[in-house]
Order: structure tokens, then sequence, then C-alpha cells
């Protein structure tokens, strides 16, 4: 059963960096004397400085990076300075950052890091905010203005609106499946995502229809039971998973009674695709976009 599923090879680099902008910017641009000192504490903004051409000195939880984000790639020289919760301001004082960039999920730590740089705050995923890729995009200018790089965010901007109308114009006329998208936790509870969320935003870009029409929450998913998935009633729509799964999840759904009685057991109706970050920015949003663009033009 899950092996019909089948596993895509996912966008190719050169589509994505193409657009991402890491394969076009000079490569003196990666230099990190050119430019303030940069420490993020986020991912999405992490992306977005590598597309401006500012990569950062530092990241919070850089081990994870090639798990969760994995495109554009994370220069070497960037330092690991510990999870985004547990700072290891030893390693962050080291770095001497001019500047530190952070996000109101992480104000209790404001206080510690103001102490250290000058602190940059980006909304993106905050309650009331709306549909998050317009969210991210403002915040892409923001961040742009506040670093001196308003030529490069817009240009960036104009490439990920081309990269998401070309991936539009390749599955237009074709006979697409509305799609769920989960990621997996365990063999019994998986993450959804809807709108307002940054893969809902990039389904409606794309022309692809969403499964799952409930309301998330502002970070654009809910935690539902596998019995849930009973409630997406058109048979012809398909459950899109998102690697990493644990490794018990797909044996043990395959001996699950209530597995087996949903649709979505049915030979063909399940896909798995490599990693995207769901909690992401602009280049989370054009990764999303290829990998599933790659799949249902494949399919279709």
């Amino acid at each position: 059963m899950f092996a019909e599923a089948g596993r895509s090879m996912g966008v190719s680099r050169r589509f994505f960096l193409q657009f991402a902008g890491a394969s076009l910017i000079p490569a003196p641009l990666f230099a990190q004397s050119m430019g303030p000192r940069i420490v993020s504490l986020d991912y999405g903004l992490a992306s977005t400085l590598l597309s401006l051409g500012l990569p950062p000195v530092g990241i919070s939880d850089l081990a994870d990076w090639d798990r969760w984000v994995v495109e554009p790639p994370m220069p070497k020289s960037v330092v690991d300075i510990g999870s985004s919760f547990e700072v290891n301001f030893e390693i962050l004082v080291t770095l001497k950052p001019d500047i530190i960039l952070t996000t109101p999920y992480l104000d209790e730590l404001l206080p510690k890091l103001q102490s250290v740089a000058k602190v940059v705050r980006l909304e993106i995923f905050t309650p009331g905010i709306g549909p998050i890729l317009t969210a991210a995009i403002g915040a892409t200018r923001k961040l742009a203005v506040e670093l001196g790089r308003e030529n490069e965010a817009e240009q960036f901007l104009a490439r990920a609106e081309v990269f998401f109308a070309q991936c539009r114009s390749r599955l237009v006329g074709k006979n697409l499946p509305p799609v769920a998208l989960v990621n997996f936790m365990d063999a019994r509870h998986a993450r959804i995502y809807s709108s307002p969320g940054l893969f809902h935003n990039v389904l409606e870009r794309i022309g692809v229809r969403n499964a799952w029409t409930r309301e998330s929450n502002y970070w654009g998913f809910e935690t539902i039971g596998i019995e849930d998935l009973s409630k997406v009633t058109d048979p012809d729509a398909r459950l899109i998973a998102f690697d990493p799964i644990p490794p018990d999840v797909l044996p043990k759904l395959g001996q699950s009674p209530l597995w087996n009685r949903l649709a979505f057991a049915r030979p063909g109706h399940l896909s798995i695709l490599p990693p995207a970050l769901m909690f992401g920015m602009v280049n989370e949003a054009m990764r999303f976009a290829g990998l599933l663009t790659d799949l249902l033009e494949k399919e279709a």
C-alpha cells in the first residue's frame, strides 16, 4: 500500500535556486566582511538574508537546517548558537553581532538579546496578521529597509512572483486533485495545513485546491487525529505528507484498521514529499511550490 505511494524526488536545485537567489548572488556578497554582522533566531529570516546577499554569521538550530529547510543552503562559515529557546549567549557574544533578528515568538529573550546588540523584531506568524505569505513579503521589505537592501529585496520578490507564476502555468489545464497537507506527528496524530498559513497561500498562488477547508490557527495548522482525515470527503483528494516522518509511522498505519478505512489508504492517494518548512517565509514558500508542482505535473 505504501509502496505505491512512492517518494517524490522533489524540485530540482537548479529550478529552485534559479529563483531563490542564492545562485544569482555574486560570490563577493557572501563574504561576511561585507555589511553588518547578523545573527538570526528564525529560519525564515535567515534564508531571506541569503537572498538579500547578507548571510548571517550565526543562526539558532543550525544543526537542523538540512532537516527542515534544506534550500537555500547555509554557508559552512555560519555558526550554530544553540536552540532558539536556549541561546548560547557565550557564543553569541563572541560573534560580536551588529544585529540580532527575532520574532514575537521569542519576546521573552528580548532583554538579554538587547544587551548584546541591536535587535530587529519582525512579525510573520502572529495573531490577526492575515495570510502568512503576504506577511512574509512585508517582513522581507521591512528587513531590507533595515539593512539597506531594498533593491535586492525587490529583485528577490520579483523572482519569487515569476516562480509562482511558472508553477501555476505548469499546472494549468491539468486534472488536479485537491490536496490535504500533513506532517505526521506519530501513527495517530498529524498537523494539517490550511488558511491562513504559508502552505495554503501557496496552493492559492499555484492554482491547487486545499482539501482541508477548516480554518486553522495563525501558524497555519491544526493538530488532528488520523480519524479526522475522514472529514475530507472528495473521493479524488490526495494526501501529501512531508518528510521527516517518524520511522514507525508508516508501518503502524499499514496495520491500522482505522487508517485502512480511509480513502487515503487506497493506492495512489498518498504521496510523500521531501521536507519543506511550514513556518518559513518566501524562500520556503517557493520550495514547497516547486516540490508540489513537480509532483502534480508528473502524476497528472
